[in-house]
């Protein structure tokens, strides 16, 4: 079966296959990506964030039986931290995950980060089309962390759940600058661990401040995962949510705004593959030229874009 076909068919072999060869082997896998982009831009892609330990995977776990039972398919991306001696993904959120995997309307794929900082690995953008293409109703891409620089998740997620639990230090954590802008709905999970209420209350006084101008104020949930309890509020506010950001055209923003990130990165990434390739011999005379300070890094590139420039004014009038 052709993979393109096999994608669209929702088999999950050919998924694998594509989502494989993205990871191992990107250029070869943007003839798949490019037949099946006109096929994408239907499934809701939920981020869910937090630190280590929070219970996302559980929750993710819950929250997708729950739509499993009202008929929705659901692929869930979980984002391992790369093995430093494989190269591979951990695969720890896989193992938590095993009931699902024998449900026909769920895909389940680790990925690594391979080293990113921001939580999301490099080809975790290009597997959400993949499975978008699919057919699936919803994508649920789960990060490693949250930090100042883990926000990658805002980049790709039309809605963000952030997930916090009490007693490991997130009373502090949800108050520095940049997290309380990621979230589109906060949960606290482990709600029967002391601390829970104190906070929501945290979380409800920096929402006052850092969402003021905002068009709608996320909720903040709370939810024990293990049992269930609160899976059904999750859902609710999740259409909710969407509804507003449809109802808003925030959701055409978002989306449109992703793309115009996505579209700078790879007009980036080619632009660099180009230098590298055709001026291989300049990057090695300029850089032996600058380590003996005949030259410095500044004049040096403007020289190899000015060159650059030269042969593709020359490519134009040929």
């Amino acid at each position: 079966m052709d993979i393109v076909d096999g994608i669209l068919k929702k088999d999950k072999r050919s998924i694998a296959k594509a989502i494989t060869l993205i990871e191992s082997e990107p250029e070869k896998a943007f003839d798949i990506l490019k037949e099946i982009y006109r096929f994408t831009g239907k499934a809701l892609v939920l981020g869910v964030t937090g630190p280590p330990g929070a219970g996302k995977s559980t929750l993710i776990c819950q929250l997708a039986k729950r739509l499993r039972e009202k008929n929705k398919t659901v692929g869930i991306l979980a984002v391992d931290p790369t093995s430093p001696f494989t190269g591979g993904a951990i695969l720890g959120d896989r193992i938590r995950m095993q009931e699902l995997t024998k449900d026909e309307g769920v895909y389940i794929r680790s990925m690594g980060t391979r080293g990113r900082l921001g939580g999301l690995a490099q080809a975790c953008f290009d597997a959400v089309k993949i499975l978008d293409a699919a057919g699936m109703d919803y994508i649920i891409v789960e990060t490693v962390g949250v930090g100042q620089s883990e926000v990658d998740i805002i980049s790709l997620a039309d809605i963000v759940v952030l997930v916090l639990v009490p007693g490991m230090g997130d009373e502090v954590q949800v108050i520095k600058a940049g997290i309380m802008e990621i979230g589109d709905i906060f949960v606290v999970n482990k709600a029967d661990l002391d601390g829970a209420d104190r906070l929501v209350s945290q979380i409800k006084m920096n929402l006052e401040l850092s969402h003021a101008k905002n068009s709608f104020v996320p909720p903040i949930l709370k939810t024990i995962a293990h049992t269930a309890f609160g899976i059904e509020d999750l859902e609710l506010a999740i259409n909710q949510v969407y509804n507003i950001l449809m109802g808003t055209n925030m959701l055409y923003g978002r989306r449109k705004d992703h793309l115009k990130q996505e579209l700078q990165e790879l007009v980036y990434e080619i632009y660099i593959d180009k230098i590298k390739n055709r001026f291989s011999a300049e990057l090695e005379v300029f850089s032996e030229k600058i380590l003996n300070r005949e030259t410095d890094p500044y004049s040096a590139a403007h020289i190899i874009l000015s060159r650059m420039e030269g042969e593709y004014s020359n490519d134009r009038k040929n």
